[in-house]
């Protein structure tokens, strides 16, 4: 056969008098799916996940050979290098985030006991200002009534004059 451009090839269907299964199916073995129970199914569909979307990552893999070449060493090195910068930057990552919510929780702490004393504190001037009100009324309820009673013995102008004075 010369060894050169492929050539075309043209696919023909051809008639088997073998007897088809019951399922219609043509295949030469039948795949039946096994059957798992629901907790069983629930694990292999968690562990299909995993293996998708989790990368699988094989680098500066040693050859099968029994001796180590000169290179070996520094290659052995450069990943150890590699793998213990990786672990410092996921424990700094840790404190930072650790730090972090330490931080976040004292802020809340702080902030609920300074709503708290602005609270009372908005409490306290509320109820002095309750009771300046009510002398100021008691103090002007008894004043009219004792203006009333001036009123009353002298002019009928006087009131007249309480308005303009307001």
């Amino acid at each position: 056969m010369p060894m050169g451009r492929p050539r075309d090839l043209q696919v023909v269907a051809t008639t088997t008098d073998k007897p088809e299964p019951a399922n219609g199916s043509n295949a030469l073995v039948e795949y039946a799916s096994p059957a798992f129970k629901e907790e069983e199914e629930d694990l292999e569909i968690k562990l299909r996940r995993i293996i998708e979307n989790v990368p699988v990552r094989v680098s500066n893999t040693s050859g099968s050979s029994a001796g180590s070449g000169s290179g070996d060493f520094h290659q052995y090195r450069q990943m150890r290098r590699k793998e213990q910068d990786r672990l410092s930057r996921m424990d700094a990552d840790y404190q930072r985030r650790k730090e972090v919510a330490e931080f976040n929780m004292r802020r809340e702490e702080r902030m609920k006991a300074a709503e708290e004393r602005t609270a009372k504190k908005r409490q306290k001037r509320q109820k002095k200002k309750q009771r300046k009100m009510e002398k100021k009324s008691k103090l002007s309820g008894e004043g009219e009534e004792h203006h009333k009673e001036d009123s009353s013995d002298g002019e009928g102008d006087s009131h007249d004059d309480e308005e303009a004075a307001k």
